[in-house]
C-alpha cells in the first residue's frame, strides 16, 4: 500500500482560497511599498562586497542566526519559530505543486518522512518557540526588555502565529480521525490532536474540519497582510539588513566629499542614507545593544535602542506628514548625542548588524559643522587641533621632549626607517604617557628594530575631530599627515594608540594613505616570539587587562597583549567579567576625552570598580586614553597606592632582560 493522502481533503471549494488571498495580498504589497518608499527617501549608500559573500552572511546570521544564538534562550526561541515557519511554508508550497502541477509531494516515502514527520516536528517546535517568546516578552522579562517602547504588534503577531499553528494541528487531527488515516502515526502533532475528537462522530469531525480549515486560512492570510505594519516588518527587513550589512570595520566612519557636499551631517531624517533607514526598520527592540552600552549602564540618557526606535518612529511620522519636531535636538537630544563613546558595543551585540554610531556621528556633524553647537571643552580641543596640531590645550612640551636622552632618530635626519613609530598626541604631550613612549622606544632599541619618528612633523591623526563631528578638520589633518608619510615613502607604521591605529589603518586609505599599520602590542609579541626580547625579570602580583575599544572590538586585536602579560614571570592575569568582545569602555572614546560627564556616573569609575573587585596590583591597558582615565579614577577611588595603571610596554620594560 502506497503512503499518500488526498490534496485538500474535505475542501471541495478550495479554489476560492485564491480569491480570499487577493485582498490580503494587496494590503501586504501596500505595506511593503510604503516602507520601501520611506527607506529609499534616504541619501545614497555604497554597497560593497560580492553578492555571494552577502548571501553567505544571510545564511550565517539570518537563517542559522549565529549572533542571536549567543544568548542560548533567545537562540532557541528564534530558531524554533523561524525554522518552523520556513518548513511549514515550504510544505504549503509543495501541496500547491501537487494540486496544480501534479508533482506527487503527498505520495510515497517523501510524504511520510518530510510532509508528515518532519513538518509536524518543526510545527511543534514552533509552538514551543512562540510560547517561550510570549513568556520572555510579557512574563519573565530580562532588564533589556523592560521598556515601555516595546511594540504591542509583536505580541499580536506571536498570538496570531500561535493560533495558526494550533489550528493547523487541529485540522490535521480532525482529518486523521475522520478518515481513519492509516498513515496518521507518522504525524505526531496531528495524531495527538486527533485524540481530542475520538468521541465525536465522523459527520461532526468533517464539519469542524471544514470550518477550522477556512478559519486557519483566513488567519494565515491576516498574518501575512499585517507583517509590514508595526513590528512585523522586522521579519523581512532584518534579513535584508544582514544582506546589505556594512562590510567595513565598525570603527570606520563614512567620509564627506567636502568639495561637492551641499550640507554637512544629517539634520533631517531623509539626510541619513537609505542603509541607515533600513537599520531602523530592522530593529526588533531586543535591547542587547542597550544592555552593553556604557552610557546607559552609567545613567546617561543614551540607549542605542532608544536612538534607533526614536528615529524609526520619527521617520514614520514624517512619512505620514504628522511630525513637526526637529530630529536633532528634539527627537534626539544633545545629551544623548554627546553621551556616546563610539565604543562599538552596540554594533558588536546587534543580531542583525544595526549600526547606531554612524547615525550619531552624522547628527554630531550637523551640530558641529552646520550649527556650531557643541560643548565648550570640545570646542577648545578642536581649536587646539587647528592651531597646534594636537588637542591637548595648555601643553607646553614639544613632540620630542619625551625622547630626550634616548637617542631616538627622526625620519628627517636619518632617512626612511623600516618602521615608523607614530608617537601620537597623548604620548607626546601627556606627562604620564610620555613614560609609555619612552618604555616602548627602549624596547625597540633593545630588540634592534630600525625605527624612527616624525618628531615635529607629526600631527594628530584627526580621530578626535572626526568622532566629535568636524569632518573638515579631520580631512585637513589627515591629508597633511598623508603628504608627509608619502613624501618619506613610509611603508610600515607602529603606534601605541588604538585610536591612531584605527584611523591610520582603516580610514587613511580612503584619502590616499595606504600603509601596513600594527599596534605596539602586536609588534612586541612578534619580537618576543622571535627571541629578540626576553622577559626574564619577575613581576610578582596580579594584573587585570582592560581591552581598549578601538583595539579590541573595532579591530579584533585581543590576544597579543594577553600573550605578553602571560609571558612575564610571576605575573598572574585575571580577566574582568566584561572582557574581550564584551569589554567595557573606559569612557574616553568618541571625543569624550574632552567632555565633562555631568550626568550619571563616570564611565571610567564603573570600569575601574570592576577591575578593583579582582584585587589587582596592576590595571594594565594598551591605550594612552585608557591610561589617563584610569589614573584619574584610581585617585578618586583612593586606590592608586595599591593598584598601578600601567601600559603593557611599561610592564615589559620592567621584565626584559
Amino acid at each position: 500500500m502506497t503512503p499518500m493522502r488526498e490534496v485538500y481533503w474535505n475542501i471541495p471549494g478550495h479554489l476560492f482560497l485564491y480569491l480570499l488571498l487577493f485582498p490580503f495580498l494587496v494590503v501586504w504589497l501596500y505595506g511593503i511599498y510604503r516602507h520601501t518608499r520611506m527607506i529609499l527617501a534616504g541619501e545614497p549608500a555604497a554597497v560593497e562586497g560580492s553578492l555571494w559573500d552577502r548571501f553567505k552572511g544571510v545564511v550565517q546570521y539570518a537563517v542559522w542566526q549565529q549572533r542571536i544564538a549567543q544568548d542560548p534562550l533567545s537562540g532557541l526561541l528564534h530558531r524554533s519559530i523561524s525554522w518552523g515557519f520556513i518548513v511549514l511554508f515550504i510544505a504549503t508550497c509543495l501541496v500547491a505543486l501537487q494540486d496544480y502541477l501534479g508533482i506527487p509531494t503527498l505520495r510515497g516515502p517523501f510524504y511520510l518522512y518530510f510532509m508528515s514527520l518532519t513538518v509536524d516536528l518543526f510545527g511543534l517546535t514552533a509552538i514551543g518557540g512562540v510560547l517561550i517568546a510570549l513568556a520572555r516578552r510579557y512574563g519573565l522579562q530580562p532588564d533589556r526588555l523592560l521598556q515601555p517602547r516595546i511594540a504591542k504588534s509583536y505580541g499580536i503577531l506571536l498570538v496570531l502565529l500561535l493560533i495558526i499553528l494550533v489550528t493547523g494541528f487541529l485540522i490535521e487531527g480532525l482529518r486523521i480521525a475522520a478518515s481513519a488515516d492509516p498513515w496518521g502515526q507518522w504525524s505526531p502533532g496531528g495524531r495527538l490532536a486527533s485524540a481530542l475528537f475520538r468521541g465525536t462522530d465522523q459527520a461532526h469531525q468533517m464539519f469542524l474540519h471544514g470550518i477550522l480549515w477556512w478559519f486557519h486560512a483566513a488567519m494565515a492570510f491576516t498574518f501575512i497582510a499585517i507583517l509590514p505594519y508595526g513590528m512585523g516588518m522586522h521579519f523581512t527587513s532584518a534579513a535584508a539588513n544582514v544582506l546589505m550589512k556594512n562590510r567595513e570595520g565598525s570603527g570606520v566612519l563614512r567620509p564627506i566629499d567636502l568639495e561637492r557636499a551641499e550640507r554637512f551631517g544629517a539634520g533631517a531624517i531623509n539626510q541619513l542614507t537609505w542603509k541607515d533607514l533600513l537599520d531602523l526598520e530592522a530593529c526588533t527592540e531586543c535591547g542587547r545593544c542597550q544592555a552593553a552600552c556604557p552610557a546607559w549602564a552609567t545613567g546617561k540618557p543614551l540607549t542605542p535602542k532608544g536612538v534607533i526606535i526614536d528615529l524609526r518612529d520619527h521617520m514614520r511620522l514624517v512619512a505620514d506628514g504628522e511630525e513637526s519636531r526637529k530630529m536633532v535636538g528634539e527627537v534626539i537630544t544633545h545629551d544623548v548625542l554627546w553621551a556616546c563613546t563610539t565604543c562599538g558595543a552596540c554594533h558588536q551585540e546587534c543580531p542583525v548588524f544595526i549600526e547606531p554610531i554612524p547615525k550619531i556621528v552624522e547628527m554630531r556633524r550637523h551640530l558641529v559643522m552646520e550649527e556650531a553647537d557643541f560643548p565648550e571643552t570640545m570646542q577648545a580641543a578642536l581649536r587646539s587641533l587647528e592651531e597646534r596640531g594636537h588637542p591637548f590645550r595648555g601643553a607646553t612640551a614639544s613632540r620630542t621632549d619625551w625622547a630626550r636622552g634616548l637617542d631616538v632618530k627622526t625620519v628627517a635626519a636619518n632617512g626612511t626607517p623600516e618602521i615608523l613609530y607614530w608617537v601620537g598626541c597623548a604620548a607626546a604631550f601627556d606627562e604620564r604617557n610620555q613614560q609609555v613612549a619612552a618604555a616602548f622606544a627602549t624596547l625597540l632599541q633593545r630588540a634592534g628594530v630600525d625605527f624612527a619618528i616624525l618628531g615635529e612633523e607629526e600631527r594628530c591623526t584627526g580621530d578626535p575631530a572626526r568622532r566629535i563631528g568636524n569632518e573638515y578638520l579631520f580631512q585637513t589633518l589627515a591629508r597633511e599627515n598623508i603628504a608627509t608619510l608619502n613624501g618619506y615613502g613610509i611603508k610600515k607604521i607602529v603606534t601605541a594608540c588604538p585610536h591612531g591605529f584605527n584611523t591610520l589603518k582603516n580610514e587613511y586609505p580612503k584619502l590616499g594613505g595606504n600603509y601596513e599599520v600594527v599596534h605596539h602590542t602586536q609588534l612586541l609579541a612578534e619580537l618576543v616570539q622571535e627571541g629578540r626580547l626576553r622577559l626574564q625579570k619577575p613581576i610578582d602580583g596580579v594584573a587585570s587587562f582592560h581591552d581598549p575599544c578601538y583595539l579590541g572590538r573595532h579591530n579584533g586585536v585581543y590576544d597579543p597583549p594577553r600573550q605578553l602579560l602571560s609571558a612575564i614571570p610571576g605575573l598572574a592575569v585575571k580577566e574582568m567579567d566584561r572582557c574581550r568582545e564584551q569589554g567595557f569602555c573606559c569612557g574616553a572614546g568618541g571625543g569624550l576625552m574632552w567632555f565633562e560627564e555631568k550626568i550619571g556616573k563616570r564611565v571610567s569609575w564603573e570600569r575601574t570598580e570592576e577591575a578593583l573587585a579582582l584585587g589587582p596590583q596592576v590595571l594594565a591597558s594598551a591605550c594612552p586614553f585608557c591610561l589617563i582615565m584610569f589614573e584619574d579614577a584610581l585617585k578618586v577611588k583612593d586606590a592608586i597606592g595599591r593598584t598601578r595603571p600601567l601600559d603593557v610596554a611599561e610592564l615589559m620594560a620592567q621584565s626584559v632582560d
